[in-house]
């Protein structure tokens, strides 16, 4: 064996590291889904084919306007119902073939809602995301009650640790129910529309507190949202649907284009790029669609008489 052929085979540990990082995490292609009301009715709902990836601390986010198949992707991601076509993998293996507990090992969804059946003290509550890793009709031992802790410090809510999860407010509430997620020790994170009751500054503070997270603890994150600027700002790709289809897939700034945004959300806006090269959606106001489309009017007015005169 040669110098070259060894180096091949043994690799630095320089090159060893940068090959774990750069390692696709989270396959999605052309997976497509469809539901009915019964098994012999036609498909209510038809999503697909999509197709992105996903490495180490990155977040991607789904977006769309409603019922585009968001929440439907994220349920086919996370191996709760399985693609028809195409394929999900985690590491290699699709999540709707793990048992079930080797799937909540490796994968935390954050649900729009999460109802609670008995008033739950805070440390209660977060200790559930440990369930996947113990048997059943066991304590939980110190181990988990330290990594509850430890995810509760994590996102800033060490404070509520003795409070009731019916006491606390919207954003208090959100961290703690992202400190389960965190308590399950995930490779995947997955978050359905995490910001829907916080106010701006909320919001800012989750997007940067996911990204922190993610480089810290090498998450890979998906995250269904509706905030466009929020996910140009803080996610590293996005992922476009409308009426069941994948329109776009990418960099921010290589999707969000203004004519194909416009068409999506069927509203005017504008694009424009910040000083960090991240886009940036503005919302036309009404005072400006109008002069748009006066603007519009009078071309084709224009183009209509000088049609007239060729005629002549």
């Amino acid at each position: 064996m040669n110098s070259h052929e060894m180096a091949a085979s043994n690799p630095s540990p320089g090159t060893l590291a940068g090959w774990v990082e750069s390692r696709v995490r989270l396959v999605v292609e052309q997976a497509s889904y469809a539901y009915s009301a019964s098994g012999a009715s036609a498909p209510n709902f038809t999503l697909g084919p999509v197709t992105f990836s996903a490495r180490q601390r990155e977040i991607v986010g789904i977006l769309g306007p409603n019922a585009s198949g968001k929440s439907t992707l994220l349920s086919v991601i996370a191996g709760e119902v399985k693609a028809l076509s195409g394929r999900v993998e985690l590491d290699g293996k699709p999540p709707a073939d793990l048992p079930l507990r080797d799937r909540a090992q490796r994968i935390a969804i954050v649900h729009q809602e999460s109802n609670l059946l008995f008033p739950l003290r805070v440390w209660e509550y977060v200790l559930q995301g440990r369930y996947p890793y113990g048997r059943r009709l066991r304590f939980e031992n110190e181990a988990d009650c330290l990594m509850a802790e430890n995810a509760l410090a994590q996102v800033g809510a060490a404070h509520l640790t003795d409070r009731r999860m019916d006491e606390l407010s919207g954003g208090e509430r959100q961290r703690v129910v992202l400190a389960r997620a965190l308590a399950q020790q995930p490779q995947l994170l997955l978050l359905d529309e995490p910001t829907r009751y916080l106010d701006i500054g909320g919001k800012v503070e989750l997007m940067r507190r996911l990204r922190r997270l993610s480089e810290e603890n090498r998450y890979t994150a998906v995250v269904v949202t509706h905030e466009l600027n929020l996910a140009a700002e803080f996610f590293d790709a996005v992922v476009l649907l409308q009426g069941g289809k994948c329109v776009a897939a990418g960099k921010p700034e290589d999707v969000y284009r203004r004519d194909l945004l416009e068409e999506v959300f069927k509203t005017q806006l504008e694009v424009e790029k910040t000083a960090t090269g991240r886009p940036r959606v503005i919302l036309r106001g009404q005072e400006q669609q109008n002069d748009a489309t006066q603007g519009d009017s009078a071309d084709q007015k224009k183009e209509s008489g000088g049609a007239d005169k060729d005629l002549q």
